[in-house]
């Protein structure tokens, strides 16, 4: 066989290999994407202009890192195209915080899925993937965490809003509201119309001011 006949063949096999490799990695991290955005975030949120943005980061994410990695590369380019991810935020409007978390899972299964070594293995790499899964599912849908959630209200009964009659004034906005409200804050009070601006908080398991938090950022 002549030398060029064998590195014809070594080259076909390398790219084989690297075909099914991109392959094997490629379905994973699709699979595990879309478990995640389309069936634990989703359901919940039910927001489409991020189910797109995650799914477009944590590809084209897989992409680069797959394409542009080396065995010099890897890990720096890792941490930098990480920390350019990290900084970047959206100007058009504020991104929640639990949007984040799920932005930042998107990019770092990228990084995962693109760049572990062979070396360490495919179980290794699906086993990584299943605890981020885990953990994603487990904080998101099984913790029940307690939010102090908050409103903005034009109050009415300016006669309530001494000190001293602080309990009466609370018993009067929970009737109102039909929320367990616990304290409040006073923004502005106009005595001329005999109103107050004040901030109710009362506790939920769902984090209803998340919405009047967004208002606040776009208005800095």
């Amino acid at each position: 066989m002549e030398p060029n006949d064998v590195l014809n063949e070594t080259l076909s096999a390398a790219g084989s290999q690297n075909l099914l490799d991109f392959a094997i990695r490629f379905g994973i991290n699709l699979i595990v994407i879309f478990v995640i955005v389309r069936l634990l975030y989703y359901p919940m949120r039910r927001n489409r202009d991020f189910l797109f943005t995650f799914f477009l980061f944590n590809i084209i994410n897989f992409l680069i890192c797959f394409l542009l990695s080396s065995a010099k590369l890897k890990m720096g380019f890792a941490f930098g195209l990480f920390a350019i991810f990290s900084i970047l935020r959206y100007r058009t409007v504020t991104v929640p915080v639990r949007e984040m978390g799920y932005f930042f899972i998107s990019v770092t299964l990228g990084i995962i899925n693109a760049l572990t070594s062979n070396e360490q293995g495919m179980i290794l790499l699906i086993l990584a993937n299943l605890i981020i899964l885990a953990v994603a599912w487990i904080i998101d849908h099984k913790v029940r965490v307690v939010h102090e959630n908050y409103k903005e209200v034009i109050y009415d009964r300016i006669d309530l809003i001494a000190p001293d009659k602080r309990e009466e004034m609370l018993a009067d906005l929970r009737q109102r509201t039909g929320l367990a409200v616990h304290r409040v804050e006073f923004s502005r009070i106009d005595f001329f119309r005999d109103t107050a601006r004040i901030y109710i908080f009362y506790n939920d398991h769902r984090n209803d001011s998340a919405v009047a938090i967004s208002a606040q950022g776009d208005d800095d």
